[in-house]
């Protein structure tokens, strides 16, 4: 990939939505400078001008002042150019247009433009098999529109399950599978979740090491910041709607949810489909900085090094040390998750302080295990056998929004913007 300095901006980037994700998007590239020009849709009216989007903008509750945030205490503002006729603004010198006027998809004239590639941050096109007709919508109606490639910031979601991954779809993770995106096939490109991109990095070292045949088991459970979707107050739950607690207040609860990681992760290291894997999800009252709880069952072999701590943080610890682009992070310190906010591109900080192993032998009855042959149970003076398994637990923090996810959806944009011709 070419560096920031080097790039040559050969297109434009169009962003549909604009919230957490949408915005942070926009920090991100008016940061790196690699587009000339971005387009956001923010598909309706907002505030009442352009000056109180730019408001939203330079703002954040989260990150500080967005010039503060680019350059530093002593930074001007870097929002000029402010013209509510053309819709337009300049931001720390590059263009950004807006457009208020259409939700769907098909309706947005990329191609008017010069929009080949759109990142979808909405969340709401999330299935690649529908139409560009679909009423209410859908990711392929970004291509009717104009656009060449689209990239939607979160893990695709087919709602017919008996059909199939559509060919011209994929789901990358940056450092991981990214080099499986191939430009002459795929149109539709699934960045996965903020959790399945920390899981990853965390998840594909260990296989590395020791292979997916001795991982026996593996579970997660992150321990997930606030996002947009969740109640600041408790409130009446919509028609049909079957989990009550995504309506109460996340200022004041510890909120049980759900998570596709272990899903997605299937798609992205395909490994994992050997590993039994479970993958749970807690939302807590903070703005960004969450962690995931990564429990793994390896079975130790007879001879060779024992699986303890200091193995385990020496997979992470070379694993970071040989990865050029400071995807993962392996870390001694004692931190919090307001330690890691905002931290370039890490998809995961592995918290190697916190790192535990417990080794153990199982007992397990042959005469219990299903489908094994009776002749070889027959030739066992015992069928009671004990398999010595080590457990270890490791933590990896992850900024959900801007310094993992934000960050590394940018490095796949630009990774694809740069194979136009």
């Amino acid at each position: 990939m070419k560096t920031e300095t080097e790039a040559k901006n050969v297109v434009k980037l169009g962003i549909n939505g604009f919230g957490r994700i949408g915005k942070l998007t926009v920090w991100h590239h008016v940061g790196r400078r690699f587009f000339d020009e971005l387009v956001v849709n923010i598909g309706r009216q907002s505030g009442t001008s352009l000056f109180d989007i730019a408001h939203y903008i330079e703002r954040d509750s989260t990150y500080g002042s967005l010039h503060m945030f680019l350059h530093g205490c002593q930074a001007s503002a870097v929002i000029q150019d402010i013209d509510e006729k053309d819709s337009s603004m300049r931001i720390n010198g590059v263009k950004v247009r807006f457009l208020r006027s259409y939700r769907n998809p098909r309706d947005l004239r990329w191609k008017d433009h010069d929009v080949k590639l759109v990142v979808d941050t909405t969340g709401q096109f999330l299935d690649p098999t529908l139409s560009a007709d679909q009423p209410g919508g859908s990711l392929r109606g970004h291509i009717e529109a104009g656009a060449e490639k689209v990239i939607t910031s979160a893990p695709f979601k087919i709602k017919d399950k008996g059909r199939p991954m559509p060919e011209d779809a994929i789901t990358t993770v940056m450092g991981i599978n990214d080099n499986t995106y191939d430009p002459r096939r795929h149109r539709l490109i699934s960045n996965a979740s903020c959790t399945t991109t920390c899981l990853a990095h965390m998840m594909k070292p260990l296989i590395h090491a020791f292979g997916p045949k001795k991982i026996l088991s593996a579970s997660m459970a992150t321990v997930h910041a606030a996002t947009g979707t969740q109640a600041v107050l408790d409130r009446l739950p919509k028609a049909g709607a079957t989990d009550l607690r995504k309506t109460r207040s996340i200022m004041n609860n510890i909120i049980l949810t759900s998570t596709g990681a272990a899903n997605t992760l299937r798609l992205v290291i395909p490994e994992m489909e050997q590993i039994g894997f479970i993958a749970e999800s807690v939302r807590i009252p903070t703005a960004t900085g969450s962690l995931i709880i990564l429990v793994v069952n390896l079975q130790e072999e007879l001879f060779g090094g024992a699986i303890r701590r200091e193995m385990i943080n020496g997979i992470y610890r070379q694993t970071a040390q040989d990865d050029p682009r400071g995807y993962l992070i392996f870390s001694d310190k004692q931190n919090v998750s307001a330690d890691i906010i905002g931290l370039p591109r890490a998809a995961a900080i592995i918290e190697g302080h916190e790192t535990h192993t417990r080794t153990a032998d199982v007992t397990i009855d042959l005469t219990k295990v299903p489908g094994l042959d009776k002749a070889i149970l027959g030739s066992l003076t015992e069928s009671i056998i004990k398999i010595p398994l080590t457990q270890a637990v490791i933590y990896g923090w992850y900024d959900n929004e801007m310094g993992s996810y934000v960050n590394m959806l940018g490095d796949r944009t630009v990774s694809i913007a740069e194979l136009f011709a």
